[in-house]
């Protein structure tokens, strides 16, 4: 069921079918996957940059002139997988943490699988950076830098499968948060925060108050947990269940949020949850291999937009991004845009305002389509 948590479902702004449109730029055509994305100020100018976890590399590209700079390569054997770029001290940068060693087939052997290393930057962030190695369970997969009090970041990092698990059956996933100690190189502090889903494929997080929320989605469904004194709790009412996630995103209505998300992993259909309702709504069955989702206000209608993308073309052949825009006050109908047709096979998305023209951007790494691509919002 839906948390009691999100607020009674308030009626938002009708909308009269816009068209939302966007500009397409290429910042990079030679990326080997883009399994990840990031985004944050690199540099300290002031400026949000792009962070790409690259299947042997992890890179940044300087805003403005979108230079593509190489953080650290090769960091293990089996290709990277994810990253987290966030400020958590407050000078303007942002502290980064990876996650590598895909290879979730190995869901035993932790030297053969996953990986959590913190990066140490340079003097000049544009030259190479250094790991420092924490614990990590097999085929770790995403990780976000999550607040949990006004000054304080942990970070979470979420596993693909429980350790020794085959096709979703076994122990469950071990999610575990770490707080960084004033030296980075030294012990982080861990926590484990759940061990009670499997196949969890991504979370988000989002603001509630001094700490934030978070939302996995999984096989069993989406649970949902926060943090408190100090611990992380998941409430029986945090719990929407009786479908498969593969990608969850939170939105905002006028007075309160739902839940979006890609069903079953890697799946072909995009829902909708309704706060204060148990309505599941299915948008699309038109996807084939859904991997990147997010939302945001594109059109200041007091309603968040739904982004997807999917990376294998589906019975239409088609791959791309679409957007999805609620057409009545009730927010039971949604009509999907095309944002990309069959330019971007798309493996991951963000959404930020990367210009400062106060119009929010989607930022998209292709996997198939080797591409990395702003969208401007116009």
């Amino acid at each position: 069921m839906i948390p009691l948590f999100f607020s009674l479902f308030a009626l938002f702004n009708p909308i009269s079918d816009p068209d939302p449109v966007f500009e397409a730029q290429t910042i990079d055509d030679n990326i080997a996957i883009g399994y990840g994305l990031a985004i944050g100020d690199v540099d300290g100018d002031g400026k949000p940059d792009i962070l790409l976890a690259d299947k042997k590399e992890f890179v940044w590209y300087r805003n403005g002139d979108w230079k593509r700079f190489v953080m650290i390569e090769n960091l293990t054997d089996s290709d990277n997988v994810c990253l987290a770029a966030r400020d958590i001290d407050g000078d303007g940068r942002v502290e980064v943490a990876v996650g590598a060693q895909w290879n979730p087939g190995e869901t035993s052997d932790d030297m053969a699988s996953g990986s959590v290393h913190y990066l140490i930057r340079p003097e000049d962030p544009t030259k190479k950076w250094s790991a420092v190695k924490l614990h990590h369970e097999p085929t770790v997969h995403r990780m976000h830098w999550v607040r949990t009090a006004d000054n304080n970041y942990q970070l979470v990092v979420l596993p693909l499968h429980g350790r020794g698990n085959s096709n979703g059956e076994g122990k469950g996933v071990k999610v575990f948060a770490y707080q960084m100690p004033n030296d980075p190189t030294g012990p982080w502090k861990l926590s484990l925060i759940d061990q009670s889903m499997h196949l969890t494929h991504n979370f988000d997080i989002s603001d509630a108050g001094a700490s934030e929320r978070m939302y996995i989605g999984g096989k069993e469904g989406i649970k949902v947990f926060t943090y408190e004194g100090q611990n992380w709790t998941a409430p029986d009412t945090g719990t929407i269940s009786g479908h498969s996630f593969g990608e969850v995103r939170v939105g905002q209505m006028d007075d309160g949020l739902f839940v979006t998300g890609v069903e079953p992993m890697h799946g072909n259909e995009l829902t909708v949850y309704l706060p204060g309702s148990d309505q599941r709504m299915v948008l699309t069955d038109g996807l084939n291999q859904g991997h990147a989702l997010a939302t945001e206000d594109f059109l200041d209608s007091g309603t968040d937009q739904i982004v997807v993308g999917w990376r294998r073309p589906n019975a239409d052949q088609e791959i791309g991004i679409k957007i999805f825009v609620a057409t009545d006050s009730q927010g039971t109908r949604w009509k999907g845009h095309w944002v990309d047709k069959n330019g971007m096979a798309c493996e991951d998305l963000k959404v930020a305002d990367l210009n400062g023209d106060g119009r929010m951007d989607i930022i998209a790494a292709g996997r198939d389509s080797h591409n990395l691509k702003v969208y401007w919002g116009k």
